[in-house]
């Protein structure tokens, strides 16, 4: 990563690739913000719209549009005028803003996809029996996806980690390629709490609710049941698939050059993890709300997708 100090005002000009190559990559993030914002906007409307979507269990999901949308107004729109410029020129204190900025949401978003995962389980499953997932609860846990984002975003703002360019030097983000002791061990603990810990809690929840229909199909020995099943396996698949693909490569990428200082990775290359990460914002909204019936087509009263799944 390229560091940015207070005493370079952080613009730095040297650019790694062609004009063109900073123009088609200006494009690709303007495309990608415009339909992010329009569809995570369109989410938080319409579940402002329609009362019946304004039950604890859509609350994560709007949260994730809401985080969603924050990360593509201050990641997505900033790189997408940087690479217009062929240049970072947001200075030191924009680089870090920026920086913070797209993480906090990039974060909460991550938060989001896990805590969808467990309310799914909870409702579904029930594993902690007669406990009833209530309104209470479900603020809790947007509100818990917030503090641990801000947890572990703030500490490069007080000299533990730092924001730094990356890619192409046209966004900022958390600088993973130090070799200081410090910033290494802030890297190992942001992505293992961050991501694999999210990870896994989509993979746990997601695994429990698939057994746990997949039980009560066999019960019902109805012709639907395998169908639902299917449909509910299909779309967890696309879940955790989606969550991969917008974050593996990132977090690999960073992990390889933690534990691994020799090996050499161009900017170009990094880059294209960095874009991948940005790119959640348009899918997310696509798998996790669009396909919810509750969104999709309103119902009057307003039950659980996956029982309706299951039961229908």
């Amino acid at each position: 990563m390229e560091r940015i100090s207070p005493s370079t005002n952080g613009s730095s000009r040297e650019q790694l690739l062609p004009r063109g190559g900073y123009i088609a990559l200006s494009v690709i993030m303007a495309g990608v913000s415009v339909m992010a914002i329009i569809l995570n906007a369109t989410v938080i409307a319409v579940t402002l719209r329609h009362r019946q979507l304004q039950q604890p269990l859509n609350y994560a999901l709007v949260n994730l549009a809401v985080a969603d949308l924050g990360a593509a107004l201050c990641g997505g729109v900033p790189a997408a005028l940087s690479n217009a410029l062929g240049y970072h020129a947001g200075g030191w204190a924009g680089c870090v803003l920026e920086g913070f900025s797209v993480a906090l949401f990039g974060i909460a978003a991550l938060c989001s996809i896990a805590l969808i995962a467990v309310e799914r389980l909870l409702v579904v499953a029930k594993p902690l029996g007669g406990i009833r997932f209530r309104r209470i609860h479900a603020v809790l846990g947007v509100a818990l996806s917030w503090l641990w984002s801000l947890l572990w975003n703030m500490p490069p703002l007080f000299g533990w980690g730092e924001y730094e360019l990356e890619g192409v030097r046209t966004s900022c983000g958390p600088n993973w390629r130090s070799r200081d002791p410090s910033t290494v061990s802030y890297i190992i603990c942001y992505f293992l709490l961050c991501f694999a810990v999210p990870f896994a809690m989509i993979v746990v929840s997601y695994s429990w609710l698939i057994w746990t229909i997949r039980q009560v199909c066999s019960s019902l020995h109805l012709g639907a049941a395998a169908k639902a099943e299917s449909k509910v396996t299909w779309m967890v698949v696309a879940m955790v698939l989606a969550f991969l693909a917008s974050w593996l490569p990132y977090a690999t990428l960073a992990f390889t050059v933690v534990f691994d200082p020799q090996i050499k990775i161009s900017s170009v290359v990094a880059m294209i993890p960095v874009y991948m990460a940005k790119s959640s914002t348009i899918y997310n909204p696509l798998i996790y709300i669009f396909m919810n019936k509750q969104v999709s087509e309103p119902p009057i009263h307003p039950v659980n997708h996956f029982n309706q799944l299951v039961c229908h």
